[in-house]
C-alpha cells in the first residue's frame, strides 16, 4: 500500500480523459449520516450519467454503489467484493448480521468478480453468490515496477535505519487485528532468541500500530523492529527485505504478495483466502496455520537458515508473478465487460 498511489492513479486516468468523480462522504468507517449521504450522492450521479455497466468494488462502497444502481435503473451491476467478512473480522452475531445483507445485495447483482478462487468457492459455499454468477479475476499487479527496481541496498537500509549486516524479515500493509502484526511479532520473539541480529520492519499503519509498538517497548527489542508507516517508495523497499511475511487472519488475495515475488523475495504467509492462490508450499514461500506464531516462527527460522533456499523460492516466485500482471487483469474484464454488454444488447 502506497501512499501516493490514489493520487497517482487518478492523474493517469485523467491523462487518459477519464472522468474523476471524488464523493467526499463515502469513508471507509461505518458512518450512517455519512452513508446516507454518500448513497444519494451515488445515485444522482447514476441517473445523470446513465451508464450501461456499474461496477462496484469493496464492502461498505459496493453495497451502497449497488443498491442505488439498482434503484437509477442501470442494466447491468458487477461487485468486487475484495474479500469478504464470514470469518475474523467480528463476532459471530455481526458476521451473520453481515452476510445477510451481502446476501440481499448478491440477488440484484448481475455478476460477481472474486479476487482468487479460494474467495469464489467461499461465497459459493456459503450461498451467497450462485456459481454461475461468479468469476475469478485476480487483481492485476504492476509487476515491472518491482522487477525492476533498482537500489544499492546497503544504503537504502541505512537511510531507513535498518540494521545492514543482519538479514531483514518485513511486512506491509494495515496494522488491523485481521493482518495478524503482533502474531508476527511473537514469531520474531522466539527467533531473536537464537539470532538476535535479525531485523523487523513493520510498513504500515492501523488501529493496532501503538499495541504493537508497546509491545515491542516491553518486550525490550526497540532496537530490531523498524516502524516506516505508509510509504511512496515500496518497490524500493521490497528489495531490502530477506524475506516477505503475510500474517493475515484472512485475505481476499493478497496483492502485496505478487508484489513481493515479483521482486525475487520468498515468502511466509497465513493458509487463508486467496494466499493458497498466490503462495505454493515449498515452491515460492511456505504456507503456515493463521494465528500460530509457533509456525510462524518455524517457517521463517527455515528460510533465515538456508540462503539457497531464499534465492530458488524468490526465482519461482518471480516467475510466476507475471500470471498477476495488470495486462492480464484488464484482458479478463474486458472480456467479462463485453460478455455482459452483448446480453444487454440482445435483452
Amino acid at each position: 500500500p502506497e501512499i501516493q498511489s490514489v493520487e497517482r492513479q487518478i492523474k493517469e486516468a485523467q491523462k487518459r480523459g477519464l472522468k474523476d468523480i471524488s464523493i467526499p462522504c463515502l469513508v471507509r468507517r461505518i458512518d450512517p449520516v455519512r452513508d446516507f449521504l454518500a448513497f444519494l450522492s451515488i445515485l444522482r450521479l447514476l441517473i445523470r450519467e446513465k451508464p450501461t455497466i456499474v461496477h462496484t468494488h469493496t464492502y461498505k462502497a459496493g453495497i451502497l454503489g449497488c443498491w442505488a444502481a439498482k434503484l437509477a435503473g442501470v442494466p447491468v451491476i458487477v461487485h468486487t467484493p475484495h474479500g469478504h467478512v464470514f470469518f475474523g473480522h467480528f463476532s459471530p452475531l455481526v458476521t451473520r448480521f453481515f452476510m445477510i445483507i451481502e446476501k440481499t445485495t448478491a440477488s440484484i447483482i448481475d455478476h460477481m468478480v472474486a479476487l482468487s478462487e479460494g474467495e469464489r468457492k467461499d461465497y459459493i459455499a456459503f450461498s451467497v453468490s450462485k456459481p454461475d454468477k461468479m468469476v475469478t479475476i485476480h487483481s492485476g499487479v504492476d509487476v515491472t515496477r518491482f522487477m525492476k527496481a533498482q537500489v544499492n541496498i546497503e544504503e537504502k537500509r541505512t537511510s531507513l535505519g535498518l540494521n545492514t549486516k543482519g538479514l531483514v524479515v518485513g511486512t506491509i500493509g494495515w496494522l488491523l487485528p485481521i493482518k495478524g502484526p503482533l502474531y508476527l511479532l511473537k514469531a520474531m520473539e522466539v527467533i531473536w532468541q537464537t539470532n538476535p541480529e535479525i531485523h523487523l520492519v513493520y510498513v504500515g499503519k492501523g488501529d493496532l500500530e501503538e499495541e504493537v509498538r508497546s509491545e515491542v517497548s516491553r518486550t525490550g527489542v526497540s532496537e530490531k523492529v523498524t516502524f516506516l508507516g505508509w510509504r511512496d517508495d515500496i518497490p524500493e523497499i521490497m528489495q531490502v527485505l530477506d524475506i516477505f511475511v503475510l500474517p493475515s487472519l484472512n485475505e481476499g488475495m493478497g496483492r502485496v504478495l505478487v508484489e513481493a515475488m515479483a521482486a525475487g523475495k520468498p515468502i511466509v504467509a497465513s493458509n487463508v483466502g486467496g494466499i493458497p492462490d498466490l503462495v505454493k508450499d515449498g515452491q515460492n514461500g511456505f504456507l503456515v496455520k493463521p494465528g500460530d506464531s509457533k509456525s510462524l516462527s518455524f517457517a521463517i527460522k527455515k528460510l533465515l537458515d538456508d540462503k539457497k533456499m531464499r534465492e530458488e523460492m524468490g526465482k519461482k516466485g518471480r516467475a510466476m508473478a507475471g500470471n498477476y500482471s495488470v495486462k492480464k487483469m484488464v484482458k479478463k474484464i474486458d472480456a467479462l465487460y463485453a460478455s455482459l454488454f452483448e446480453r444487454v444488447t440482445e435483452d
